[in-house]
């Protein structure tokens, strides 16, 4: 089955065409064209996404990255089995650029087309590994810029959130300190990149870590670092490079503490047979090493999984992998009446 797949949900463009087969038991993926768009030197000027210009973005990027993928063939002179696309979670603006989009190629060339969850998405970018396929039960913690949350897989396609965070993501929490620092957006790989320079010389509080439930503050922690920084501020307009980077080591490490805690609290509780790291932040290799390390010194019988890094962030593939396999319990229709969802969950 050849899927092509798009994804506008935020700030990267991206159109991928794959092909799918050996359904539920043998999965494989061929990813015969794939293209993403980044944003990131438009809105780092703004210190974070600008939604219409990032809709105005997806506007001008779309047609020129199909173009791109087909060159001068149209779709059906590349037989098409099924079109897939973001509808939420994400920007309004930008979910409604991909979704009118692709129901034009839908209706135009009678192809079915498949709304789909971006945050699922994020969990089905781990069957690009040749390894990989689910165990149930399953766990997935979900890092990402607007994002943070502990989700059970019982089975395909059935969730639940045991865990979110109650104000900022983790990514969110990165880039706000990032924009403290003077650090430019996205925040999230210079703060790593400094973090393994520096040392732990502040000790800031990771917030909800001795509490019960799984759920997730980093407003506390972001507050810490605030005040640290406003005390040595007074002494100096211009904090040094090795201070900038002890920072960066203090708050990651806080950071860090509280997400490996307690999501490896949940998949003890809940005995579950793998643990998915995924979203933006699982990019981040400190964090991947880390629950690699703690489950083995804990002896844990669980296998750990992380995408690959290009896969890491927002990409057209994933919500194409994600579509082969719902084809496969439902029907897709061709110029359905599909609408954005912004606070679409799982």
């Amino acid at each position: 089955m050849k899927i092509l797949s798009f994804e506008t949900s935020c700030d990267e463009t991206s159109i991928a065409l794959i092909e799918g087969k050996g359904g539920f038991q043998k999965p494989q993926f061929k990813i015969i064209k794939e293209i993403v768009s980044s944003q990131i030197k438009i809105h780092q000027p703004f210190g974070g996404i600008v939604p219409n210009l990032a809709k105005r973005e997806h506007q001008k990027n779309l047609p020129f990255i199909f173009k791109k993928i087909f060159g001068e063939l149209k779709p059906k002179k590349m037989p098409i089995d099924l079109l897939a696309v973001t509808i939420g979670p994400g920007l309004s603006p930008c979910l409604w650029q991909g979704i009118n989009f692709s129901k034009e190629i839908s209706c135009h060339y009678k192809i079915p087309l498949m709304g789909i969850n971006h945050l699922e998405g994020h969990i089905f970018s781990l069957f690009l590994q040749k390894k990989f396929s689910f165990k149930f039960p399953c766990l997935t913690l979900i890092v990402s810029g607007g994002h943070t949350e502990i989700v059970l897989i019982k089975d395909w396609f059935k969730y639940k959130v045991i865990g979110r965070t109650r104000d900022d993501a983790l990514g969110e929490a990165f880039d706000k300190i990032g924009r403290l620092l003077g650090i430019d957006y996205p925040a999230g790989p210079e703060i790593e990149k400094r973090a393994k320079k520096g040392k732990i010389e502040y000790s800031f509080p990771s917030p909800m870590i001795k509490q019960k439930n799984f759920d997730f503050s980093f407003a506390g922690l972001k507050t810490a670092v605030f005040y640290q920084y406003l005390k040595e501020g007074q002494k100096s307009d211009n904090l040094s490079e090795e201070k900038i980077n002890n920072y960066c080591a203090s708050f990651q490490k806080a950071a860090f503490e509280v997400i490996l805690e307690k999501t490896l609290k949940a998949a003890t509780c809940f005995k579950t047979k793998q643990l998915i790291l995924t979203g933006g932040v699982s990019a981040n290799r400190t964090l991947r090493k880390e629950f690699e390390k703690r489950i083995k010194e804990r002896k844990l019988k669980i296998d750990f999984f992380a995408p690959q890094l290009k896969y890491s962030t927002d990409n057209a593939t994933m919500i194409g992998i994600v579509a082969y396999f719902r084809n496969l319990k439902e029907k897709a229709k061709i110029c359905p009446k599909i609408s954005a969802k912004p606070d679409l969950g799982l």
